[in-house]
């Protein structure tokens, strides 16, 4: 059996020279929590498996400020990097993986032009291709009514996951797990899936959304949004059926560290690498 993965995230903002780490609840309330470079060394030396740095500020502008960041974090830290945020086309995949980066996260412009997959995954090979998915819950009364989506039961009634773009301040009306299984098909070779509803709560992953889109693609799927404690990346991974778990808050403000987290899943015979 495959290790499962432990992931710190960095959500980035540029606006400053060497870019600071910043937290948010369901996409909003932002609060500093460090320097990207410094954290990043930080997870590395705790056991972190992979690294994502989420560029929230995302213009033209700062990229070269985050590929800065990113040549910084890879002088000292070496396990796969990650970076998601304005990555637009694919000459941005191969400028971030030239800059030490392992792989792209793309989200708004994917669905903006869905070709972005199959060229992407073609010039940079579909192991850097990854597909940010930025989920929230449409309840709906009667799942037949709504037979253009897929619909899921959970604790709180049938409903289907919309995507948002542009860092959840729009929504599309498309279905996410449809979605994921198009993004797999062009060439996609992992999913990043953060579920807007439970994003910064700490009341633990949506496991009905991780687990409907696990199921449904073959690709891995790193659960995102809503850790508060081990016992929610225990659950993303045996209940919503994920292959690596993101967290933020839990190790920026220094509830857990990631080898402590391990340490938990070992004793409960999850699958880690110590």
């Amino acid at each position: 059996m495959l290790a499962k993965r432990i992931i710190p995230c960095l959500d980035c903002d540029l606006n400053v020279p060497h870019g600071r780490v910043v937290k948010g609840v369901e996409f909003k309330q932002i609060r500093y929590a460090g320097e990207p470079v410094d954290l990043a060394t930080r997870y590395y030396e705790e056991g972190a498996d992979e690294i994502v740095f989420l560029d929230i500020t995302a213009s033209h502008e700062r990229r070269e400020t985050m590929t800065d960041v990113i040549k910084a974090t890879t002088e000292n830290v070496f396990v796969p990097i990650c970076v998601g945020g304005g990555i637009r086309k694919p000459e941005d995949y191969v400028n971030m993986l030239k800059a030490g980066a392992d792989k792209c996260s793309t989200n708004t412009a994917a669905i903006h032009n869905p070709d972005l997959i199959n060229e992407a995954s073609k010039v940079v090979g579909s192991q850097a291709c990854v597909i940010g998915i930025d989920a929230k819950r449409r309840y709906v009364e009667n799942p037949k009514e709504s037979e253009d989506k897929i619909t899921v039961e959970t604790d709180k009634g049938y409903c289907w996951f919309d995507c948002s773009i542009y860092g959840g301040r729009e929504f599309t009306g498309i279905d996410a797990i449809a979605w994921a299984i198009e993004c797999e098909e062009r060439g996609a070779g992992e999913i990043l899936l953060t579920s807007m509803d439970r994003d910064g709560t700490k009341d633990g992953y949506d496991n009905y959304l991780n687990k409907a889109i696990s199921e449904a693609v073959n690709i891995p799927v790193i659960a995102s949004g809503g850790v508060g404690n081990p016992e929610h990346i225990y659950d993303a991974f045996t209940q919503g059926k994920a292959d690596a778990a993101l967290a933020a808050s839990i190790f920026h403000f220094k509830e857990y560290s990631v080898g402590s987290v391990k340490e938990y899943l070992k004793k409960r015979r999850i699958p880690v690498r110590l």
